[in-house]
């Protein structure tokens, strides 16, 4: 079956990054990267080493009308086509807690938004006024750590976790083009995924909280975010699965600080797309591929697009042997 393959590899609900897809807050950036989760996302893979890279996308804009507050200039009329690449090694360790599996991971972002803006006040970099200025640097993002537990009880899957976001890529004051964010934040989160092996349907909903630090080099800081995701998907056959996903995100709190010119700021966004899956082997080596695609509506206080993830995930190390092969996986899991 297509869901045992895919249960020894990364859960889809690990990873927490920086984009264009949860944008409200300063820059119309939020710290967590919406749709990054979906079919699996409660699945805690067996105890292993497991490599998860995620190669996501994002194009959208914001009207003429609206102002955005970015780097710490104000800008308007902003459109972004960019691009993040988000390898991940998660370890799935020994450890029990209250009966579940505790497995950590760590994430090292890189990539390059590249920001268009129409009209730009107070750069430093671009002059006192610049009209449609684009900004593209190839930079780091910043580093996440995320650790959770995991249980299962029949065709039920959930996780409940943790993540910490640690400010450590280039970010410059005055310039358009940041990966980083620049800010500290903690995510809390909880994702359940139903399934069920006879039919190979998978029923997944993640949810969280954020919780922003300030930007020190802006002034700005960012209020607390909600974000919800959910999948429902169907395997075709043993390698392909097919289905819809989704997201919605709300800020909860004002943005606050010198740094907030524009008020409170609060954003929110939703979006459907939806997904395949495909689950090959290299000789033994069980791989897991994805495509998501969303597309946002009911925006407001960021820019509206479309985001795309192309995930490849695979074990390194599995349990006290070797990679079992795909067929002894669908066998136990």
């Amino acid at each position: 079956m297509h869901y045992g393959l895919k249960a020894t590899l990364v859960a889809g609900g690990m990873l927490l990054s920086f984009g264009g897809s949860a944008l409200a807050a300063e820059g119309g950036v939020g710290a967590y990267l919406l749709g990054g989760k979906g079919p699996m996302a409660g699945f805690t893979p067996p105890e292993g080493l497991y490599f998860q890279d995620d190669m996501y996308f994002y194009t959208g804009k914001i009207g003429a009308g609206r102002a955005l507050p970015t780097g710490g200039l104000l800008t308007a009329g902003i459109s972004a086509q960019s691009w993040l690449n988000l390898p991940t090694l998660v370890w799935v360790t020994p450890a029990k807690v209250l009966g579940g599996d505790l497995a950590v991971s760590v994430t090292t972002p890189f990539g390059e938004p590249r920001i268009n803006a129409n009209l730009l006040v107070n750069s430093p970099r671009f002059g006192p006024i610049g009209r449609n200025v684009t900004d593209a640097e190839f930079n780091m993002s910043d580093i996440f750590v995320n650790s959770f537990v995991g249980w299962h009880a029949g065709k039920l899957h959930w996780q409940l976790g943790v993540a910490g976001i640690i400010p450590s890529g280039s970010y410059v004051t005055g310039q358009l083009s940041n990966a980083s964010l620049n800010r500290p934040a903690v995510d809390v989160s909880g994702a359940l995924t139903w399934l069920d092996p006879a039919t190979g349907v998978d029923l997944s909903a993640a949810a969280g909280f954020t919780f922003n630090q300030p930007n020190t080099a802006t002034d700005y800081k960012t209020g607390n975010e909600f974000h919800l995701e959910w999948a429902a998907s169907k395997s075709l056959n043993k390698d392909i699965s097919v289905g819809l996903v989704g997201y919605y995100y709300q800020q909860l709190t004002d943005d606050t600080g010198t740094g907030a010119v524009l008020g409170p700021f609060k954003g929110r966004a939703a979006a459907l797309g939806g997904t395949i899956g495909y689950d090959f082997e290299v000789g033994k080596l069980p791989i897991s591929t994805r495509l998501k695609v969303y597309r946002e509506f009911d925006v407001q206080n960021r820019m509206e697009g479309t985001a795309g993830y192309l995930t490849v995930s695979l074990p390194i190390h599995v349990g006290s042997s070797s990679v079992p092969s795909a067929t002894a996986i669908r066998t136990k899991y």
